[in-house]
């Protein structure tokens, strides 16, 4: 987490709220994960009072402001900036550039408004919610291993990309994460060096922010590749594996014989075909 120490800020500034500590609670948090349920989750989890994500570009099914929605159900305020506007994963730029493009009923009810600078709408947040005393639900985040046949490296589909161990090294990861880099740092892209990953490309956004992974995993040899945030939802693995098509790719998994416009299930199929032993 990376947060601002100038006092004169009444909110925190975090590149992903899957860092969030338990010294966040009762915190109002500007933030730069999709707006998607899993995320929400760990906002109520963390008892903020409020929180400000990015939209990744809708998507699917709206799945990347869905988590706005889960909140409004449980009665904390939360907005969305717009993926055009600030770079996902980076919570300083969506501080400097973010603009509102969606907020919830909470939100709203504090004077939120869509076309507001994302700093103003977390100023608001912090000097009008109440505490949050909701109980947060328990996770529906999924990590499931996709049933393959033959040899190969086993397949997890995965909701976030923080779901991946140390056990999964040489595995393949199929995430709903977005696929930007969180703060620019490229040892954010992923925690244990696996064979291959798959993320959603968060509809680009500013300065094709929702793929900033693939660079940095291609530097330690590891496949990857975005799917479209409009044919998978974001922030879930199976509908990844199931439902997206890809619309990026690194050289390595170009050189694995992956291609642009598969299916996620080509993807993996090809980098199964491309493993061996001793890689």
């Amino acid at each position: 987490m990376r947060a601002d120490a100038r006092a004169a800020r009444p909110y925190l500034v975090v590149d992903s709220v899957t860092r969030l500590g338990p010294e966040t609670r009762g915190a109002v948090v500007l933030g730069a994960s999709h707006a998607g349920s899993y995320p929400a989750h760990l906002a109520a989890a963390a008892g903020l009072r409020g929180v400000v994500l990015n939209d990744a570009g809708f998507g699917r099914e709206r799945a990347g402001v869905a988590g706005l929605f889960d909140l409004e159900a449980l009665g904390m305020p939360a907005a969305a900036l717009s993926h055009r506007s600030a770079r996902i994963g980076d919570g300083a730029d969506g501080e400097r550039r973010g603009v509102l493009s969606c907020v919830n009923g909470p939100a709203r009810a504090l004077g939120l408004q869509i076309g507001m600078r994302a700093r103003e709408g977390a100023t608001f947040l912090a000097e009008r919610a109440p505490d949050w005393r909701g109980n947060a639900p328990e996770a529906a985040e999924q990590r499931v291993e996709a049933s393959v046949s033959g040899e190969g490296p086993p397949v997890w589909l995965l909701d976030s990309v923080s779901q991946v161990t140390p056990a999964d090294a040489g595995a393949i990861a199929v995430t709903g994460s977005h696929g930007g880099l969180l703060g620019s740092d490229p040892r954010s892209a992923i925690k244990v060096d696996v064979f291959a990953a798959l993320f959603n490309d968060a509809d680009g956004g500013v300065d094709g922010a929702g793929i900033t992974r693939l660079p940095a995993l291609d530097a330690r040899g590891i496949a990857a590749g975005t799917v479209s945030a409009w044919s998978a939802r974001i922030g879930d693995g199976r509908s990844i594996y199931a439902d997206g098509f890809v619309t990026h790719l690194n050289e390595t998994a170009r050189r694995f014989s992956a291609e642009i416009g598969s299916s996620a299930r080509a993807f993996v199929e090809a980098m199964r075909a491309a493993w061996r032993p001793s890689r």
